[in-house]
Formats: structure tokens, C-alpha cells, sequence
């Protein structure tokens, strides 16, 4: 697939410019950088923050590790779908887990900003996980029960929050983005008809 062609390589493109719009306004509203970009209560006052935080990061470390996991899992999720797809998933997941952890963080503790990718890109990691042949046979050997199912979805994504936990890490946008894409991934929700009925199936 051609560089410009790949939807990993576009969601990067859109990181590196809007991080750019980003660094424009801090030099000249500091506090603005923050304020127009991230995902905050009342979520009806700044709604272009809604998809807009997905894509912004709070600066260039934060932005680098969501890239470096973007492009290990993205390239392998892309070859399975398509481009409209792709993004579609990753804008809604990556801004459900943003909403998830604004009204749920709330719920325990002063109202939070939150914006940067991460809670899309576990999304992806959510749907490998549970998409790939291994995983299926795996379950379907098993047999196990769609409560049993569920419980395992929340427990796994549980299991993988934790191990990311740091101090202003958006924890609960973790876990909804992976438990968000490991529904998907049973469901196959990104595979297309075609390659549904082939035999050739990478994930």
C-alpha cells in the first residue's frame, strides 16, 4: 500500500499538523493551547473538542509514544479494512473513551481535561487482540458463554489498564478504548465482505 494511501500514515499526518496548530497558539495564548484542544465539562460548551481532542496531544513526548503505537498496531489493523472504516473506528472509539473518562473521572474526583489518542489507539490494540485466528479458536474451543465472554473482555481490559497506570494517565479512556475494540474484534466489525468469504484472514 502506497505511504499516502495508508489510513495509519494519514491519522499520523493529522497528529503531526494539529500539534503544529497546537504549538501556533501556545507561543501566542499559553493557556489557550490547552483549553481549544481538550476534551472538557461541560462537554456542550466546546463540542469541536469531541473529535478534535482525539487528535491533539499535551506535548511532543505524549505525542511521539501515541505515534510509535499508532504505527505498530494501526499498519497491521489497515490491512484488513478500509480507509473509511478505519478512521471511522478510530474517531468514534478514540472519542467515546474521551467522553468515558470525563463523565466516569468526574464521578470520583474534580472535573478533567483529557485529549491525546491513546484511548483510540488501545482500541485498535482491543480489536488485534480479539480479531486474529488465534483468539477465535481459542474461544470457540472453548465454548464459553456470552456472560462468561463479557466478563473476560472486563477483566482483560482491566488487566491492561493497570499495567499502563502513571500519574496523569487517562486510565478509564484506556480501558474503554480496549474493551471498546475487543467487542469489535468478536464482532469483526472492520473486516469487509470479501475478505470475510477468503480464506486469507490476518486478523
Amino acid at each position: 500500500m502506497c505511504a499516502s494511501r495508508s489510513p495509519t500514515i494519514q491519522t499520523l499526518t493529522v497528529f503531526v499538523v494539529v500539534f503544529a496548530v497546537q504549538s501556533g497558539v501556545r507561543l501566542v495564548a499559553p493557556a489557550a493551547a490547552v483549553g481549544l484542544f481538550a476534551l472538557a465539562p461541560p462537554l456542550a460548551v466546546r463540542p469541536w473538542t469531541l473529535p478534535l481532542s482525539v487528535y491533539a496531544h499535551a506535548n511532543l513526548p505524549h505525542l511521539v509514544s501515541n505515534a510509535v503505537a499508532l504505527l505498530f498496531v494501526g499498519l497491521l489493523v489497515e490491512r484488513v479494512t478500509t480507509t473509511v472504516r478505519f478512521h471511522l473506528f478510530f474517531l468514534s472509539v478514540g472519542m467515546a473513551a474521551g467522553v468515558a473518562q470525563v463523565w466516569i473521572g468526574g464521578l470520583f474526583g474534580p472535573p478533567t481535561a483529557v485529549l491525546g489518542a491513546s484511548g483510540a489507539v488501545f482500541g485498535l490494540f482491543g480489536y488485534l487482540l480479539a480479531a486474529n485466528p488465534v483468539t477465535r479458536a481459542v474461544v470457540g474451543r472453548l465454548q464459553l458463554s456470552r456472560g462468561v465472554q463479557v466478563a473476560l473482555v472486563a477483566g482483560l481490559a482491566l488487566v491492561v489498564t493497570l499495567t499502563t497506570a502513571a500519574p496523569g494517565v487517562a486510565l478509564v479512556a484506556h480501558f474503554a478504548g480496549l474493551a471498546l475494540g475487543l467487542v469489535a474484534g468478536r464482532l469483526h466489525l472492520l473486516r469487509t465482505e470479501t475478505q470475510g468469504t477468503n480464506n486469507r484472514q490476518p486478523v
